[in-house]
């Protein structure tokens, strides 16, 4: 009998983990691997850019921790199969925990303008990830069941999923997707014991708007402006990822780290046609004030 079972309760499933995480080299997936080695657990650092991985992973094991790193480009089913089977294979055995992190930002064109290239560049990453992701491993984690130990999956969408700001549509829609993603996983695991968790941040303190690997992706104007953002209101990636794992702990589906997040969620569920305009108008003041 589970843990779950005799308690009711989400045990900690982020205490000496086994966890795969994707997007380590950097940012909020760096900070995940960290802070999960710091409570135990053994790491695979996973990027399209493996030199990143490596250094996240050497960092780890420097540090007297487990890690390993594997490139993956998670836009490829091919290569996340890959990734699962190396991991399954370094562990000796299904992870415990599974992050779908990888993601890429675009923005400052307005629907018909943006490019098409655009689009099906960050849907294939940051929407495709997470479901080639949940594709391969919640089977895995279904199969491994959590009689022996906890087990969990982690997908990281924005406060972007629910608040639809102008001229980011791509990854807007992108980061919807991941919540309705998370949402129906979570329903179909109802019972099993692995715990599903949507992390919803709104700025992150991290490269995200200049990394990515795709020149004019996000406008000049859109990047100053969320540079300044993150630099004046944005969290740590490290208070991001601590939060995060433990609202999965808990048992939690929604996490929202900060306060603007919990504020516009609560606000767009019960007037989404009012929020929605505000959205718009505060938009249009803000380019009115910089054009003057």
């Amino acid at each position: 009998m589970s843990v779950l079972n005799v308690f009711g309760s989400s045990p900690k499933r982020s205490r000496n983990a086994d966890a795969v995480i994707t997007g380590a080299g950097s940012g909020i997936g760096a900070a995940f691997a960290h802070e999960l080695a710091r409570r135990g657990g053994r790491i695979v650092c996973s990027d399209v850019d493996e030199v990143a991985a490596g250094a996240t992973a050497e960092a780890i094991t420097d540090g007297g921790g487990d890690a390993t790193a594997v490139r993956c480009d998670v836009s490829s089913v091919d290569d996340v199969t890959q990734l699962a089977e190396t991991a399954q294979s370094w562990f000796g055995g299904a992870p415990s925990l599974v992050i779908n992190n990888a993601g890429v930002g675009a923005g400052g064109m307005p629907i018909g303008k943006a490019d098409l290239d655009d689009w099906n560049w960050v849907l294939g990453i940051n929407l495709w990830g997470p479901i080639h992701g949940c594709h391969v491993f919640a089977p895995i984690l279904r199969e491994a069941g959590c009689a022996d130990r906890p087990r969990g999956i982690i997908n990281v969408a924005s406060a972007a999923a629910f608040g639809a700001a102008p001229n980011m549509a791509a990854y807007n829609v992108s980061k919807a997707g991941v919540l309705s993603l998370s949402e129906t996983l979570a329903a179909e695991l109802s019972g099993t014991g692995i715990g599903v968790t949507v992390l919803c941040p709104t700025f992150v303190k991290t490269n995200i708007i200049v990394s990515g690997g795709k020149s004019g992706a996000i406008s000049e104007q859109s990047t100053q402006m969320a540079d300044r953002l993150m630099r004046w209101i944005g969290f740590s990636a490290e208070r991001v990822a601590r939060t995060c794992l433990d609202t999965n702990d808990r048992g939690g589906l929604y996490c929202m780290p900060q306060p603007d997040a919990r504020i516009g969620w609560g606000i767009k569920r019960l007037t989404p046609t009012v929020y929605t305009r505000a959205v718009g108008l505060t938009t249009r003041m803000t380019r009115s004030q910089e054009v003057s």
